[in-house]
């Protein structure tokens, strides 16, 4: 027996195993060691090899949700292979019944682990364990390809809602005054309530999923009007308008107001976690001039700049949301 080719080989397997639990099955895990890596790794490179390009890291996502499978792939069928290749006889050539070489073992496992085999080559004759690993090794594919599947139509059905709440939110407005001004009724902000609660509702649908499926992260659209990374700053700066910017008797119903922001504050905190870094520099202040076109009663300037430093914290990790997803701070100009 060559132990050295079967301690790598089950290295290799129970990594893979556990990467591919990891990032599909636990909900809190994130990312697994491997996948996360590999992940961020190829969105640095697309960044510095493209330059922040728009349309080049619009393959980011695809690139990065394929070869995590591809590593899947490897791991387990490397590790297979190097567990029947501990042992010279372990796979025999039906037609020879000498032992299988290398490609032969490669080729066996690959047959093993997404169908019943072909017949070419077959376990050691007699070595039961060979037979019952040989049944592990289906097992192991049928899984992978089960989760796989699986993990695949869940992410691409997220990467869908977090463009539609992106489409949302800017359709409304491009910047955080537009928003406002969008659902100034004359008198108050009464029929921009319902669409807030909903926005709040998404919002929170999708920090959950960035928190269970990271690979969201790098899902960078060609357009700035439905990127999240875009939309949640927007959002978000509306509702500091809302809390500091408009007067109490003309603003949206403040429990509304603080849902949303609640909403928002679990997103940050969801990418905090593994994907951004509050920026140094703190991004460009709300224009109150531009409510004030539309007779939007406003604090003045002074109170506003007031609380808008208590809220520097909180805005420099904006502004590391927009500029983590290669986008400028406002993210979009009107």
């Amino acid at each position: 027996m060559k132990l050295l080719y079967l301690v790598v080989g089950i290295a290799l397997l129970v990594g893979g195993v556990v990467d591919i639990l990891w990032t599909t099955l636990w909900v809190d895990g994130g990312s697994g060691p491997f996948s996360g890596r590999l992940t961020t790794a190829v969105w640095k490179g697309l960044r510095k090899a493209t330059r922040d390009h728009n349309k080049s890291l619009s393959l980011a996502g695809p690139l990065t949700l394929t070869l995590t499978l591809a590593m899947w792939i490897a791991f387990i069928w490397v590790g297979w292979t190097l567990i029947f290749s501990s042992v010279p006889n372990a796979v025999v050539n039906t037609r020879t019944g000498g032992p299988a070489d290398w490609w032969g073992r490669f080729y066996y496992v690959a047959y093993t682990m997404f169908t019943d085999g072909n017949g070419d080559y077959t376990p050691l004759y007699g070595g039961d364990v060979w037979e019952v690993i040989s049944g592990f090794t289906t097992a192991s594919g049928m899984a992978f390809v089960t989760l796989g599947v699986s993990y695949v139509l869940t992410v691409l059905g997220a990467v869908s809602d977090k463009r539609a709440f992106a489409s949302s939110v800017t359709g409304l407005g491009r910047r955080s005054e537009a928003f406002v001004r969008a659902g100034w009724n004359g008198e108050n902000f009464d029929g921009l309530e319902r669409t807030l609660e909903s926005l709040g509702s998404d919002l929170s649908l999708l920090a959950e999923q960035h928190k269970s499926y990271p690979i969201l992260h790098y899902y960078h659209s060609e357009q700035g009007e439905r990127a999240s990374a875009v939309a949640v700053p927007i959002l978000d700066e509306s509702i500091l308008l809302f809390r500091h910017a408009v007067p109490d008797e003309h603003a949206p119903d403040p429990a509304i107001v603080e849902t949303v922001r609640a909403s928002s504050e679990s997103f940050l905190e969801t990418l905090d976690e593994s994907f951004i870094e509050p920026e140094p520099a703190v991004p460009r202040s709300p224009n109150l001039e531009r409510l004030r076109e539309d007779d939007i009663p406003t604090v003045s300037d002074r109170e506003f700049a007031e609380a808008l430093a208590e809220e520097t914290d909180r805005r420099r990790r904006l502004l590391g949301v927009v500029e983590a997803d290669a986008w400028e701070w406002p993210p979009l100009e009107e």
